[in-house]
């Protein structure tokens, strides 16, 4: 059984207690056991990256970045083994996971690029013989709280722009899959990244955020996760007047016009809705489609989500994984129950996958509800998971109106051939990230990520727009 320890001021640092790290799609395999991190490991790790952080934050950021160049590297050398590692800990098919293990790679390489393009501003002065000029600092010590579902992503665009601008860092990762942001770490250290500088603490979510919030010497923090504990956090850090970041929940639209390419409006729904499981927090849970196509469209989306294959990701030919855990999975069956109450029997799917080696994991049918309207619950709560609510809407104007409905506004898909509606949609849709003919899942890291709402708080991430929440600027008038 291998064993995976804390990383704390440039040392594996075990402890007396483990918690098992299992494979969602056949418990009975443990990936690894992880050390469980206390609320005095936060502290130690926190008060490390605060002895770290002079000597880093005066390196040059190009000598910063030679670092992360480095660490892609690493990662790049072991891509199969990490690849591997995600989907056997979190359940995502392996070439989901190659996916986001080359995204992770190329991160890396972007923030350390940055490096050498850390601008500040040159401004000319009203007044003779002054130069102005702003040059970025690091904010300092920066806890980051990760997800599961992006296990590897999200902490790379995350630890990422936080250390090319000079910050240190301590991350802590889901407890539900902390092995992908682990080997993250395991590259900033063999990459030979200052001791200090990359602190990481896996454990209990409630007892190390609490810690890590409180921590003296955090200055900032960017969490990934649910709505109810990014409200908890901003409340605790906006006490201690920490800067935060928070990426939360969705209930994500896709608009399906009667113009639009069918077959590839059909495919971009259900990949939206089903791949990684619905497990993705721009996945589309609500489907709007324009009444005219409504029948035809339904039962377009319902032979094709009959074709997709549930099983172990690490099999070649599957489309969908299993469940991250059991609480995901009863969350899940809870709210496909809700939905047999709101609308009736769903057109397609839901229940539990038994028998054989669906036994052994937290597998569950892709499942579609149709003629759901907006007032529903299936309608308007994150269920996280592979379940689509389709709905009817007069028109394009009623299915916007539909659409923006809601409390979140994180991503949102239209499928239509109307170049008219098509800026319509951009102008007036009440979602951070949009996307047209396309899934309304799948990012790249070269644009800022991000919703309204509920859904974010505070700057974007990824992007050159990471770099406004990772660093300030210091301001100098010069007079010669």
């Amino acid at each position: 059984m291998t064993l995976f320890a804390n990383y704390v001021n440039g040392e594996w640092v075990s402890g007396r207690e483990t918690f098992d790290n299992r494979n969602p799609a056949n418990t009975d395999e443990v990936v690894g056991q992880f050390v469980k991190g206390r609320s005095s490991d936060v502290a130690a790790a926190a008060d490390a990256a605060q002895r770290a952080l002079p000597e880093w934050s005066n390196l040059p950021a190009p000598a910063r970045g030679a670092y992360l160049f480095r660490a892609a590297e690493i990662l790049e050398s072991r891509f199969d083994e990490i690849s591997a590692d995600m989907t056997r800990e979190e359940g995502k098919t392996l070439p989901e996971s190659k996916g986001e293990v080359r995204r992770s790679i190329n991160i890396f390489r972007y923030f350390a690029g940055e490096g050498s393009r850390l601008f500040g501003i040159l401004a000319p002065s009203e007044r003779a013989r002054v130069q102005m000029f702003a040059v970025r600092k690091p904010i300092g010590v920066v806890g980051l709280v990760t997800p599961w579902n992006f296990p590897s992503a999200i902490p790379a665009w995350k630890l990422a722009p936080a250390l090319i601008c000079g910050n240190t860092v301590v991350v802590k990762p889901a407890s539900a899959a902390p092995l992908s942001a682990w080997r993250l770490v395991e590259a900033c250290h063999q990459a030979g990244v200052p001791k200090g500088v990359v602190n990481f603490v896996a454990g209990s979510g409630g007892e190390l955020g609490a810690a890590l919030v409180e921590a003296a010497p955090l200055k900032a923090v960017s969490f990934t996760g649910s709505c109810e504990i990014g409200q908890w956090l901003h409340e605790r850090a906006s006490a201690r007047r920490l800067r935060i970041q928070l990426e939360m929940g969705g209930k994500n639209p896709t608009i399906v016009l009667s113009d639009c390419d069918f077959s590839a409006a059909v495919e971009n729904t259900v990949n939206a809705a089903f791949f990684s499981t619905g497990q993705k927090c721009t996945a589309t849970s609500r489907a709007i489609v324009e009444e005219s196509i409504y029948d035809k469209f339904v039962d377009a989306l319902v032979e094709r989500t009959r074709k997709l294959k549930v099983g172990n990701g690490m099999e070649a030919g599957i489309d969908i994984g299993p469940a991250v855990d059991q609480g995901q999975l009863e969350t899940d069956l809870k709210y496909i129950e809700i939905g047999r109450k709101e609308c009736g029997a769903p057109r397609v799917g839901g229940h539990r996958l038994s028998g054989g080696a669906f036994d052994k994991g937290y597998f569950i049918e892709p499942t579609i509800f149709a003629d759901v309207t907006p007032s529903m619950t299936i309608a308007r709560e994150e269920i996280f998971g592979p379940v689509l609510a389709v709905m009817r809407a007069r028109d394009f104007e009623d299915a916007l109106r539909i659409a923006n409905d809601i409390p979140f506004g994180l991503s949102a898909s239209i499928q239509t051939t109307n170049l008219s509606r098509v800026f319509e949609f951009i102008q007036r849709s009440e979602a951070g990230l949009l996307t047209v003919n396309l899934p309304s899942a799948g990012v790249e890291y070269q644009l800022p990520f991000g919703g309204t709402k509920d859904s974010s708080f505070g700057p974007k991430e990824q992007g050159p727009a990471a770099m406004d929440f990772y660093s300030d600027y210091k301001t100098v008038y010069l007079k010669y």
